[in-house]
């Protein structure tokens, strides 16, 4: 079982408040060094592009199978198979957090939101207690608000929810000004220095791309991806900048080499661009214009081939890509991560989860002792575009 961390925190701060999350306009300092130091904790952190939440939601076991049967045996439900998303906490052991994207639930939709927060805090049998702040849970939302460029399906697109353990050490969730489609939620964890990032990546299509503001015509759904890709760069530097160990994770809706794909990586000049994009904001060195993160599953697993895209309606293996990535600053230290490349694991979804373990202590704080880093890039991000399947 983990045990809350014993730290100090930085006291609360005044942000502008915008519904369910607040944007992160401006960013908090957690806390320095000092001589008391805040206990190391491997946080073990899940992401999964659920596509689609309602097939988990409220899946309760008939009450008759808690009663004994006439042999006076007792049966229980089985909690490591129970197609519900308890059943998943289960499964995996109960993480600390869970990052789920495109959810799919309209910002009006107030009783799936309460469905799913019952859901992951209802117990499955006997053999599931929920008496325990390590196995309770509370639940964030990031849904679409954009009125020109998220308005499929009555609402029900896009959308990400980020599930925390209760006995993890205080944490704040955020959304982001330049995200209106429900496509990035930040989790802060002063008392770990670290930011967890939970994103839905644009796909990147032909597809046009309205303004906002006013719906008119701008570009296409590649531009969008790589200015969003701009947007989440310049939001994860100005959290280096201040000291933060960053962590994004989600669906990044970008191969990035041959070993991603199976039987080929998506072709095309734009597909093409959006990937080179993707690594120069991302994956490129500190000197150069990108944030130098690493790929977890690689620095782990090395070259070994596992894929998170398992697309329906195709035999297992006929077609497969490893787009779901957990990316990782310098200033966190990562014990172990893997994919879940399993027909079972996928579920519903056309996706398998992926999960990492993390060594929290209190991030890396360079940039608190030597000094705030520059940060040249420009804030919101220059022109550029990107590249997600929605």
């Amino acid at each position: 079982m983990s045990s809350r961390l014993e730290s100090l925190s930085p006291p609360p701060l005044k942000r502008r408040r915008v519904s369910p999350a607040t944007t992160s306009s401006a960013l908090p300092i957690p806390p320095r060094r000092s001589t008391l130091q805040p206990k190391a904790q491997n946080l073990r952190i899940y992401s999964w592009n659920i596509n689609g939440i309602a097939p988990y939601l409220d899946a309760q076991p008939a009450i008759t199978t808690f009663f004994p049967t006439s042999s006076s045996t007792q049966r229980k439900t089985k909690p490591s198979t129970y197609p519900c998303l308890r059943a998943c906490l289960h499964r995996w052991s109960y993480p600390h957090i869970i990052l789920l994207q495109e959810i799919k639930i309209a910002p009006s939709d107030t009783s799936s939101l309460a469905s799913l927060r019952r859901t992951i805090n209802t117990p499955l049998s006997n053999d599931d207690s929920a008496s325990t702040s390590s196995r309770l849970y509370d639940a964030h939302f990031c849904l679409p608000r954009d009125k020109h460029n998220a308005t499929g399906f009555g609402g029900k697109v896009y959308g990400v929810c980020t599930i925390i353990r209760r006995d993890i050490a205080p944490s704040t969730t955020k959304t982001v000004d330049w995200d209106l489609e429900g496509r990035v939620l930040i989790t802060e964890l002063p008392d770990h220095g670290t930011v967890v990032v939970n994103v839905y990546a644009v796909n990147g299509t032909t597809n046009p791309y309205r303004d906002p503001a006013n719906g008119k015509v701008i570009g296409d759904r590649h531009m969008r991806k790589r200015r969003f890709h701009a947007e989440l760069r310049d939001e994860c530097a100005r959290y280096e900048g201040q000291g933060w160990g960053v962590l994004v994770a989600g669906d990044l809706n970008v191969a990035q080499t041959k070993a991603d794909s199976w039987p080929e990586l998506r072709v095309g000049k734009e597909h093409v661009r959006n990937r080179v994009d993707f690594k120069e904001c991302f994956m490129g060195g500190r000197k150069e214009e990108g944030l130098g993160m690493r790929d977890t599953f690689r620095e782990v697993r090395g070259e070994e081939r596992k894929f998170t895209y398992r697309p329906r309606g195709r035999v297992w293996g006929e077609g497969m890509d490893r787009v779901d990535l957990i990316l990782a600053s310098q200033g966190v230290r990562v014990r172990d991560a893997d994919i879940l490349d399993e027909e079972m694991e996928r579920g519903k979804s056309d996706h398998v989860p992926l999960w990492v373990q993390i060594e929290a202590g209190d991030g890396d704080r360079r940039g608190m002792e030597e000094g705030k880093r520059e940060v040249e890039f420009t804030a919101g991000g220059q022109e550029r575009g990107e590249d997600e399947a929605d």
